[in-house]
């Protein structure tokens, strides 16, 4: 399997633990990444036995993949079996709302992907007939055949200090799931 470099907590039997270049992608992941500005730090884990993972403490959330593809945010990817595939993909201004610039990490294959978030992650249906609208900060991960538009709500009323508080949002349309948490990062959205 493939996991966050340093999330090993513990483990039984007999496991090996080597850092994989580029998200686990190669030359050509890490040359991408570094384009653009999606970082993210695998390692290997091979071996027989349990082995636990963890990071600061996050809930863990497991999807499972049939074929599909999920978009996650590297800060938010815990695992991924190994012979799932990871990625890079455009974002456009969604990751720049979020401070985590225009470009996302994918997991596509089947297997299963370990998701972290800030509490429980909540699953959101989206259909046709329901488009849905997130919270930038809150946005974890989404999956299925969705379109993605950025949305601001800011006024004049937002400019000098009356405004709601939710600046911008997400708007997912289509079909498929969009993963939320119960709280809120800070993001540059946020600051507005």
């Amino acid at each position: 399997m493939k996991a966050k470099n340093g999330s090993m907590v513990a483990y039984d039997g007999e496991m090996a633990f080597k850092k994989l270049t580029g998200g686990g992608e190669g030359i050509r992941g890490m040359v991408t990444r570094r384009l653009t500005g999606e970082q993210m730090t695998l390692m290997e884990v091979k071996g027989h036995g349990t082995c636990f993972f963890a990071d600061r403490a996050s809930e863990i959330n497991l999807i499972t993949l049939q074929g599909d593809k999920l978009y996650v945010e590297s800060s938010n990817l815990l695992a991924t079996d190994g012979g799932l595939r990871t990625g890079t993909t455009f974002t456009g201004l969604r990751g720049a709302s979020q401070g985590n610039g225009l470009f996302t990490t994918t997991v596509e294959g089947h297997g299963q992907v370990a998701v972290m978030s800030d509490g429980p992650a909540v699953v959101l249906r989206v259909s046709p007939q329901y488009p849905l609208s997130v919270d930038p900060g809150a946005y974890v991960a989404h999956q299925g055949n969705l379109r993605q538009s950025f949305q601001s709500g800011v006024t004049f009323r937002t400019l000098i200090g009356e405004g709601g508080g939710e600046a911008f949002q997400i708007r997912f349309e289509g079909d498929g799931l969009v993963y939320v948490q119960p709280s809120e990062r800070n993001t540059i959205a946020g600051d507005v």
